[in-house]
């Protein structure tokens, strides 16, 4: 990889006022507020738990924390606008309270959900389905400034899997991705980071295939967020667990940092850390 592709490459985001400089990569740790999210280690039940979660991954070099409380795995069940709102708002606003300066991004497809908690403290709005799960997402990200994490998906988390259907997958997601932002840009939304969305409406070789191309997406000049930990991806193919998926995370992650990745969306943040770390020191050769 030549070395002006990557960790010379400009990128910053504006977080609510708070400047993000992507021109070395972050990693994002994943607190889920669910009682059903795929990987149990990444469950926090209670405030208590999220907080103690935050603490150790800022410690561990985190630059963001992703909050969900509507759990995205395959067939999880539905919940309502209340329940995700009632599960996540008092969350955000202790992490808020206790860490001002963390960088705390919302994992929602719901816009409603995505304005409370950004008013609640969060700076940032992470939309698995791209806004094609509720119409007003768009308009809402234009509305508040904040930066939105656009995802590929196709269907919903009860449907995702018979989706996963493609001829060319990079090219259908590539596509997705231009329609998308030109949609977002026409509304004002200025920072936009694109997320290829590994194991939603995929299965293991279309991860890999669009890993394998993962570079071919800066043509759209925009960042790149990868989030492969603890897959399907990893322990389907690797005949183990999501639990003993950590190395086969840290493999897939070094890839995606070798193909110019900006974000790290990960459970364990310290490896992930220590990988940009190590690369970085890598490409100062």
């Amino acid at each position: 990889m030549a070395k002006d592709t990557f960790f010379h490459k400009k990128a910053t985001l504006n977080a609510r006022g708070k400047l993000i400089d992507l021109s070395t990569p972050k990693v994002m740790g994943i607190i889920n507020l669910t009682p059903d999210s795929f990987y149990a280690g990444s469950r926090q039940p209670t405030i208590a738990d999220a907080l103690q979660q935050a603490e150790k991954m800022l410690a561990e070099g985190a630059a963001f924390l992703d909050l969900g409380a509507y759990s995205s795995r395959p067939n999880a069940e539905d919940i309502s606008i209340q329940e995700e709102t009632d599960r996540l708002l008092p969350v955000v606003e202790a992490l808020a309270n206790q860490f001002p300066d963390a960088i705390l991004s919302i994992d929602t497809f719901r816009s409603k959900v995505a304005e409370a908690a950004i008013q609640a403290g969060a700076r940032i709005i992470n939309d698995i389905s791209g806004g094609q799960l509720d119409e007003d997402m768009f308009a809402t990200v234009a509305k508040l400034q904040v930066p939105y994490i656009l995802m590929h998906m196709k269907g919903n988390p009860k449907t995702m899997n018979q989706l996963a259907v493609y001829d060319d997958v990079f090219g259908e997601v590539f596509d997705y991705f231009i329609d998308k932002y030109q949609q977002l840009k026409k509304l004002g939304v200025k920072d936009v980071i694109l997320d290829p969305g590994f194991g939603f409406a995929k299965k293991p070789e279309h991860g890999y295939a669009l890993l394998n191309r993962l570079e071919e997406f800066h043509a759209l000049q925009l960042p790149l967020l990868v989030g492969v930990s603890r897959k399907r991806m990893i322990y389907g193919e690797l005949g183990i667990t999501a639990d003993e998926a950590l190395n086969g995370t840290t493999v897939l992650n070094t890839t995606a940092l070798a193909k110019g990745a900006n974000i790290l969306r990960v459970h364990d943040v310290k490896p992930a850390v220590e990988a940009v770390k190590l690369m970085r020191l890598l490409h100062k050769q």
